[in-house]
């Protein structure tokens, strides 16, 4: 908590150095065009008469000068200040995100779902958007604000027949985004559904790839799946037409702002030096309508904030309180199920209704060829996949219970960038425990080469081998009386793999153990459950 609230404080003083600096900035780009203009047009009036000789160059070419340092000084400054800033606010984002899934009562709830790659990429965009919406949209658009009312009051002190024409102007801009506001959220939500539908569908047929080329149907089926790309990239295109508008009225603004200033000035009667002020105010117009250029990008950052925080809130909102009480179930002897429909990673029912028991010391073998579902199936036995129930003891048991119970061993192991013990996910149990479970698995030479249990490791350290071997380690230090292992002896000498596995099933002799395996003699003692 204290850590967190320091966080808070540092980005609070980081965001108002941040907008200090852009302030400077914006202020200095503003002075720099107007005394720019001022001072060539002072400097041309002076020619033409005797004041030539007594003119001082200096004073204003050192301002110049001046506020062409300050400008660049400041930008580079708040580029500096402002990431620094957001990534304050990451920390104290994240902090409170893995708060709100470690209290919420159903993990799916928060979105989260194994192999579910598409949600994944998902929720990482809307926390980037959230990450980086204050320094793309609400900072500068607030700053572009500011130099909008100081201009106007310029304008209505120096010209202020200027004023009706610059509002016209205004008003145009403000008519093209609030279009492109209108929108906006569906396009953004069509992009999304468009990409996500087409990665699901080029994810369904590379499995496939061999035999639908072998019935010369690939073609079709990538053209099809692809399709949804392309849709994306035309919804994609139709929003930055709009944006395109946006911007070219924001980029006719400053322009436009100007004539009319000298013009306005001029009819009023100024001439020469009385038109100087004019020509101030007029490039700061200019400067101004430059920053103004990027308004589509600040709005289009805020939609996607919005729909990025409605999305996290969801199933952040759920989890905000404590977590409702979690039923007990005492160490289940076996499980069963009768008319168990299995289903697809994506829901879908797949194949017949079967019937499923499974028993402590008896482990229960998922057989079949790949991609008929056997993880699939380990899921839903484990609870992260549907809602079904399984009885134990006459006790019903939800899919919540089973992932209270459970231990998922995956095919594919993730290694930490951290050390040896903590990539066991043992914390609790001592140093002899550990040793035995390398022993079990024979990894012990390798990580005494590592540096022993506080050595450390990272993904590429590891062969798929050793990572595998290292995955069935924390399997065996697991105390969960449900143990479900996907492709165990994966990446695995054939006799290596069968010692290790008979190794593991004789130590989880006590609870309930489900494998799903091509390797189907990885042990004789074990219940085949036939996938069709």
């Amino acid at each position: 908590m204290n850590r967190t609230l320091s966080a808070r404080h540092d980005a609070a003083r980081l965001w108002r150095l941040t907008a200090l600096l852009a302030g400077a900035a914006l202020g200095c780009a503003l002075l720099l065009a107007g005394l720019s203009a001022w001072f060539l047009g002072s400097v041309a009036l002076a020619g033409l008469s005797a004041a030539a000789a007594s003119f001082n160059f200096h004073v204003p070419a050192a301002l110049v000068r001046l506020f062409a340092l300050g400008r660049t000084a400041s930008r580079y400054g708040e580029r500096l200040l402002g990431h620094q800033a957001a990534l304050t606010d990451q920390t104290v984002r994240r902090i409170g995100l893995f708060a709100a899934m470690a209290r919420a009562p159903d993990v799916r709830a928060a979105g989260w779902q194994l192999a579910d790659q598409a949600r994944l990429a998902d929720y990482l965009d809307d926390v980037e958007d959230l990450d980086f919406a204050r320094l793309r949209a609400r900072l500068p658009a607030r700053l572009l604000a500011c130099g909008l009312v100081g201009s106007l009051l310029a304008t209505a002190a120096v010209s202020p027949l200027a004023l009706p024409p610059i509002a016209l102007g205004l008003g145009a801009v403000a008519l093209s985004l609030r279009a492109l506001d209108r929108r906006g959220p569906a396009l953004c939500d069509v992009i999304r559904s468009e990409r996500r539908q087409g990665a699901q569908r080029v994810g369904a047929i590379l499995p496939s790839v061999v035999a639908l080329q072998a019935e010369g149907q690939w073609r079709a089926r990538l053209t099809e799946a692809l399709g949804s790309f392309s849709a994306a990239d035309e919804t994609v295109r139709t929003l930055r037409r709009l944006q395109a508008r946006s911007d070219a009225l924001a980029a006719l603004l400053g322009p436009l702002a100007a004539l009319s200033v000298v013009g306005a000035a001029w009819c009023a009667g100024a001439r020469l030096h009385e038109l100087l002020p004019a020509l101030f105010v007029a490039f700061s117009w200019t400067a101004l309508g430059e920053s103004a250029q990027g308004v589509s990008r600040m709005l289009v950052a805020a939609i996607r904030r919005d729909a990025a925080g409605r999305q996290i809130a969801g199933w952040t909102a759920a989890a905000a309180g404590p977590a409702p009480a979690r039923r007990h179930h005492a160490r289940p002897e076996a499980l069963s199920a009768r008319g168990w429909q299995r289903r697809t990673p994506d829901g879908r029912p797949i194949g017949a209704p079967l019937d499923i028991a499974l028993a402590a010391g008896r482990p229960t073998l998922l057989a079949g060829p790949s991609g008929i579902g056997k993880t699939s199936l380990l899921k839903q036995i484990g609870g992260w996949l549907g809602d079904d129930v399984m009885v134990s003891a006459g006790a019903d048991l939800g899919a919540a219970d089973r992932r209270a119970l459970a231990m998922v061993c995956p095919h594919d192991a993730a290694v930490l960038t951290d050390t040896i013990r903590t990539n066991l996910f043992a914390p609790g149990r001592d140093d002899a425990a550990l040793w035995e479970a390398l022993a079990a698995v024979e990894l012990t030479e390798r990580i005494r080469r590592a540096g022993g249990l506080d050595g450390w490791i990272a993904q590429d350290t590891l062969s798929l081998g050793e990572a595998q071997r290292l995955n069935l380690a924390r399997a065996w230090l697991s105390e969960k009386p449900l143990l479900l292992l996907d492709e165990p002896t994966e990446h695995l000498g054939q006799a290596q793999g069968r010692r290790i596995l008979a190794r593991l099933l004789d130590h989880a002799r006590e609870r309930i153990v489900v494998l799903a395996s091509h390797d189907t003699d990885a042990s004789a003692h074990v219940t085949r459950l036939v996938l069709r």
